[in-house]
Parts: structure tokens; C-alpha cells; sequence
């Protein structure tokens, strides 16, 4: 198996520390991909042109939430996702709410990254950080369960914010104590985590 990637990239991430979490990293090569490039075989292999995608046996997997999953079977099932309804649907809702924080966070780098500073719209940004704030509380008042068996919801939850300390200068971490302890503690469990950070 090989995964296009980027190391930036909070997707990427969340299916590097799946991986390492379900002992398969080692099965597993990284490949370093540009998405800008119109010659990289990603776009055939994924026609979205988006990392990260999964290559196994010809078949593309893509995107993160599909690859961990995938990868969940391949280990044998009910690690990362849970069989039990309450449990399962409980992580899925984690997962899509994390991965929610770095969508908006990625728009707000896209914002200053692929705009002029007369096309930035002052408005959307504070659209996507109220996004990013609720989002935030939310987790605060009810942060992710501790412990070395995370499920996927968990795994998100740092991802997001490992990237908002990479991309948004970790301003996330003065008013929510709750979930700077919660991140210390994922990150003692798993040193893939800190592996896998970018700095900026």
C-alpha cells in the first residue's frame, strides 16, 4: 500500500496516526504529493486530485475518512470504529465535528493564501472562526474521552488541533484548558503524534 500525502496536511495526519495506531504503518508507504501538479498520477488515481488517497492493490481509497476506515478493516474491525451503535455513532459524530474545525481552518488559510489582500473578505473569515469557536466550546464543556484505545472521533480531535496550533498559532489553547490537557495526554499515549507534527 502507498498513501499520497502532504505533512501538513490534518487529513493526512489523522491516517497516519490511524495507521500507527493499528500496527500498519509499517505496511504503508508515504508518498510526498503536490495536488498542484497536473502530471501527478493523484489525479488519476483519485479523479478529485485530492490528498490523502490510499492506493491498495490498484484500488484508490480516499478520502480520510473512508481511509480509516478501510484501514480499521484491514486490522480486523472495531478498533477505531466501533460496532456498538451508541459507541460507533458517537465517534462518527467526534469525527465529522473535528473534521469540521480543520475545514473551516483550512478555508481561512485559503483565504489568505490563494487571495490578494484587496479580495480578502473580512466577513468569511469570521464566518469560519465561529465555526472554529463553537466548535471549540463545544468540545471544552465535553472534551474526548483519555486513554491509549482512541477511536476515530478522538484521533480527528487532534488533528484539528494540531493544525490550528500549526496554521492558526495555537490561539485556540488560552481559553480552553479542558482540551490543552486533553492533547497533552493523546499525545503522551501516542508518539506518533508528535512524529507527524509539521512546524511551521
Amino acid at each position: 500500500m502507498y498513501l499520497r500525502a502532504s505533512p501538513a496536511s490534518p487529513y493526512t495526519r489523522k491516517v497516519r496516526i490511524a495507521a500507527a495506531i493499528l500496527k500498519l504503518d509499517d505496511k504503508i508507504e508515504i508518498i510526498q504529493t503536490d495536488t498542484n501538479d497536473v502530471e501527478s498520477p493523484l489525479r488519476h488515481e483519485n479523479p478529485l486530485g485530492k490528498i490523502p488517497a490510499l492506493i491498495d492493490d490498484g484500488v484508490a481509497y480516499f478520502d480520510s475518512r473512508v481511509i480509516a476506515e478501510y484501514l480499521d478493516h484491514l486490522a480486523g474491525g472495531n478498533r477505531l470504529f466501533p460496532s456498538e451503535a451508541n459507541a460507533r455513532f458517537a465517534a462518527l459524530r467526534l469525527q465529522a465535528l473535528a473534521d469540521g474545525i480543520c475545514d473551516a481552518a483550512l478555508l481561512i488559510v485559503y483565504e489568505g493564501r490563494y487571495r490578494t489582500p484587496e479580495q480578502h473578505n473580512p466577513n468569511w473569515v469570521r464566518l469560519q472562526q465561529g465555526k472554529i469557536d463553537r466548535a471549540l466550546t463545544a468540545l471544552e464543556h465535553a472534551p474526548p474521552a483519555k486513554g491509549a484505545n482512541p477511536a476515530i472521533g478522538e484521533i480527528a480531535t487532534a488533528c484539528a488541533l494540531g493544525y490550528l496550533d500549526l496554521r492558526l498559532g495555537g490561539a485556540w489553547r488560552a481559553a480552553h484548558p479542558a482540551l490543552v490537557s486533553w492533547l497533552d495526554d493523546f499525545a503522551s499515549h501516542h508518539p506518533i503524534f508528535e512524529q507527524t507534527r509539521v512546524v511551521a
